[in-house]
């Protein structure tokens, strides 16, 4: 399907020649020459929006050439122009557990716009669309040469409904592909086959275009790409699923904030320790909502693998995208991955024509600007609970005596302070840590034993140098005779096979084999919460005990409740030191001064007897990482093995639910749909469904991982005759809304400040009696009472989970009153017809005094509404007392308000596409 591109009044489309090949291009400097604005120091991220601005510009309908000329407004403002615009991405990337939903809202919409009387062909995607299928693989089965194969088996076992259903969405929609199980994770798939820094296309003229590569993905690690400088990061299902239906993204023209990199890597530090200090600095600078670009003479020593670690990371410092220009470690990237080299001669000469290319010269403006010299960076992990607890390694075991301190100087249960604090721990302070024999065995466990070790997720299985690193460190602990203890649960899933073939052709998969790291799966695993069941006997001393036990993981997330319900202290490590720590087995070992093992002869050994040197590591990767290997392992990429092939589905334009499935079922947003919008209401006589504190993620909001028979979604399956054991996780139902309402704020550790030191979904029913979230929403929806949500900080931090938004709209939530939220999960709000509000004027639900007795009514929203207008709150108490404040209403654009108008985002696409049906 061609693309289709403006009316171009600017007269910036111009011809573009590399070597043989002739392609039309809308030309930057041709749009500065035409007075539309100086752009010439505008940072390459940014002008990769404007040449889309360039490239769709149609008289005003969507694009005016005042949308082009707030660009140069931008650069002469001090880096601020707050413009609303309409940005079209070229294309949609997803995963499972969040394109499953999204295909559902498609077959649904499919089903909605018939009962509007359209044509179900208008719901096609018209950019293309690529699903990568990584979240499902759970690690049952570890540490033996079995353990990929009985993997994948249980995989298919668990998943063969889903895989199904997405095979029918493969064969009913254009440009639409998945990518089958087994293959990678989808961001490391992206970075190394599917992305091409520029990309080419015909037009609706039939001449080709070259224009750069981006997109939009449902999963907030969408970002890494930007590494490649591919200008992409996360959105929801539902804001992914209209910009794939052709509905442009609307937004403000964001800030830059520029982040210097200066000098180089030091020994002993990783790419990892890097991105860690990363996040913490840009945690403490606050970039929610903007863009931030690297510059700076250290990348010129800082490899693009290293570059995409720091990107795919993104959401944990929370930016919307972290990018780095195109200069020669992009050139040379492609030409190592196996990229067509007309495609990266393409690359080259458009970055250098349209002013996208970094080189000594490179001096945009910014926002603001920092700096970090990375000779500096000492090796790290960041836990217990979030990717910006940075610790340095020398401070881990005292800092995690900390922790277990904090959590035993409080009630049972309410353990929610910030707990990687500093220094060591007073000598006069009674041990607070416990230990337990395991039924059994010979040895016990205690507060700190280390029980996941898992070398997981796009973040870092992308980077050769770690992982070749975790690889070394392995060979020299397996000629010592070291091995991982055995209480620790440990598993290597790699985010692509090429990552497999360069640990074999360097001889160092066996080694990690040796000491436990069995290739698992390729998929997301451990970081996902698809860590699987650790051995009973281990989970059963830590829950009679109540101990601490910790995960090691080279992941990007650790919040509360993610990585397995049997661990409350997750950190994130570089592969390497995820290795070191399996070999430890205990987090209070300080690493870099203890011994973490004896070797044949009764020998201690240290950390630095089993580390690499940087020299090392290069020349492994310099040897073993090649062009062929990428070329190799991407030729089939869309075929799939055996099993895969032999998945049977049904056909149709229209899909055939089958009332039956647990996994797949209508969802109810377009039924009984008007054919015109409705308005914004008023929120009036609303009661609190909960009132929850700062930095609750989306993972608190709409869980991911396992759930037992006794919460509200097991016994919804149970009542279906579904056994415990094939239960899955939240996140592989998330095509049934009935199992998600259900699931909705149900996290195992959230913290309902309703309620009296009580963690779990559980809040205050009509009556005033604590029950499950979900039953006290039911009971309210049946009297037809509107419910509202009070938050701290950050609420929405975390993965681009809609159904974190879809939740909270089915549970009957109209309006989340916090004191600021997340981009994504602000955005799906939004999108599912929830209005997002803030505080103002020093007001906080601790000031509010709140306890969930009151009832609350927001009025103003009636009428000549404006988009970010503050409107009254009207608190009513127990007592009878009346408190008016003042909230920030977050629907921010115009755009935005008639999204809400007509009930969410999908409801205003399926309107305007059965009115032109």
């Amino acid at each position: 399907m061609p693309i289709t591109v403006g009316t171009d009044t600017t007269g910036t489309r111009k011809t573009l020649t590399v070597g043989d090949q002739s392609v039309a291009y809308y030309s930057i400097p041709a749009a500065q020459a035409a007075g539309l604005g100086d752009f010439t120091r505008l940072p390459a991220a940014l002008k990769v929006v404007l040449e889309n601005m360039l490239r769709f510009e149609d008289g005003g309908r969507t694009v005016s050439v005042d949308d082009i000329k707030a660009f140069g407004e931008w650069a002469t403002n001090d880096g601020r122009n707050p413009r609303e615009i309409a940005y079209r991405p070229a294309r949609v990337l997803m995963q499972d557990f969040t394109g499953v939903p999204a295909v559902v809202d498609l077959a649904a919409m499919r089903d909605g716009i018939k009962a509007l009387g359209g044509n179900a062909q208008k719901i096609n995607p018209l950019n293309p669309v690529d699903l990568v299928i990584d979240h499902s693989v759970m690690i049952d089965e570890f540490g033996n040469p079995r353990a990929f194969q009985m993997n994948v088996d249980r995989e298919y076992e668990r998943n063969m409904e889903r895989y199904q259903f997405l095979k029918w969405g493969q064969g009913a929609f254009n440009n639409f592909r998945v990518v089958p199980p087994g293959t990678g994770i989808c961001h490391q798939v992206n970075l190394e086959y599917l992305a091409k820094t520029v990309w080419s296309d015909e037009d609706q003229h039939g001449e080709t275009v070259a224009y750069p590569d981006t997109l939009v993905g449902t999963d907030s690690h969408t970002t890494m790409i930007n590494g490649l400088a591919v200008l992409g990061w996360g959105v929801g299902g539902i804001e992914a699923e209209a910009a794939m239906l052709g509905q442009p993204i609307s937004m403000l023209i964001p800030e830059v904030v520029g982040f210097e990199l200066t000098g180089a890597m030091v020994e002993g530090t990783t790419g990892t320790d890097l991105v860690l200090k990363v996040v913490e600095l840009l945690r403490k600078k606050g970039v929610v909502g903007k863009f931030v670009e690297f510059y700076g003479d250290g990348l010129d020593h800082l490899p693009l693998a290293d570059r995409a670690t720091i990107a795919n990371m993104a959401p944990e410092y929370g930016a919307t995208c972290g990018f780095f220009p195109v200069d020669d470690e992009t050139l040379r990237y492609l030409e190592q991955t196996g990229r067509d080299k007309d495609g990266i001669a393409l690359v080259e000469a458009y970055a250098k024509e349209n002013g996208l290319w970094r080189d000594s010269a490179y001096n945009p403006v910014y926002t603001d600007t920092l700096s970090l010299d990375m000779g500096d960076v000492v090796p790290a992990i960041s836990g217990p609970k979030r990717p910006q607890d940075h610790t340095p390694l020398t401070d881990a075991s005292n800092s995690f005596f900390n922790v277990v301190a904090e959590y035993r100087g409080e009630d049972e249960g309410t353990a929610a302070c910030d707990m990687a604090s500093e220094g060591p721990a007073p000598d006069a302070m009674i041990d607070p840590r416990k230990s337990a024999k395991v039924e059994g065995e010979d040895y016990e466990l205690r507060d700190g034993s280390v029980v996941i070790a898992s070398i997981t997720s796009c973040t870092n299985t992308s980077n050769p140098y770690v992982m070749i690193g975790a690889g070394l460190v392995a060979r020299k602990a397996r000629e010592l005779g070291l091995t991982r203890k055995p209480w620790v649960k440990t598993s290597l899933a790699p985010g692509s096979q090429v990552v497999s073939d360069y640990l074999e052709a360097a001889n160092l998969q066996e080694d990690l084999d040796a000491i436990g790291f069995n290739l698992v799966g390729y998929g997301c695993t451990t970081c996902i919460g698809n860590s699987g069941p650790l051995q009973p006997e281990i989970s059963k001393a830590i829950h009679d005990n109540d101990l601490i036990a910790t995960s090691v993981l080279s992941g990007n997330r650790n919040f509360e409740g993610r990585i397995s319900p049997d661990v409350r202290a997750n950190y994130l490590a570089s592969p390497p030191l995820v290795v070191v720590y399996a070999l430890a087995g205990d987090m209070n070992i300080d690493l870099t001064s203890e011994p973490i093992g004896k070797d044949k002869d009764g020998n201690d050994v240290y950390m630095q007897d089993i580390w690499p040197t940087l020299e090392e590591i290069k020349e492994l990767v310099d040897r073993t990482v090649t062009r062929e290997a990428f070329q190799s392992k991407y030729a089939d990429v869309f075929k799939g093995d055996d099993k895969w092939q032999s998945v049977e589905t049904t056909t149709g334009e229209t899909y055939n639910w089958p009332p039956e499935s647990t996994y797949v079922q209508n969802p109810p947003y377009f039924q009984g749909m008007s054919t015109e919008p409705g308005s914004i209401s008023d929120v009036k006589g609303a009661r609190i469904l909960a009132v929850l504190g700062d930095m609750v993620t989306t993972d608190h909001i709409s869980p991911a991982g396992a759930f037992k028979e006794s919460t509200p979604a097991g016994q919804y399956l149970k009542e279906r005759q579904v056994p415990v054991r094939e239960f899955n996780s939240y996140g592989s139902r998330r095509g049934n809304h009935e199992v998600m309402m259900r699931g909705t704020f149900a996290n195992i550790r959230i913290r309902n400040e309703m309620l009296d030191g009580v963690e779990g979904g559980y809040t205050k029913g009509p009556d005033g009696e604590q029950t499950s979230i979900y039953d006290a929403a039911m009971a309210y929806q049946d009297q037809g009472t509107p419910l509202v949500v009070f938050g701290g900080e950050l609420y929405g931090a975390g993965s681009s989970r809609d159904w974190a938004a879809k939740g909270t709209a089915l549970l009957g939530v109209k309006a989340v009153i916090a004191e600021s939220f997340e981009r994504i999960h602000r955005s799906n709000l939004v999108g599912m017809g929830v209005i997002p509000f803030e505080f103002t004027g020093g007001d906080t639900r601790k000031t509010l005094g709140l306890t969930g007795n009151e009832t609350v009514s927001i009025t103003g929203l009636e009428g000549d509404f404006k988009p970010m207008s503050e409107v009254p709150c009207t608190i009513t108490y127990e007592d009878g007392t009346e408190k008016t404040i003042q909230l920030k209403c977050r629907i921010d654009t115009g755009v935005e308000k008639e999204y809400v108008e007509n009930g969410g985002v999908l409801h205003y696409v399926l309107r305007n596409l059965a009115r032109s049906a």
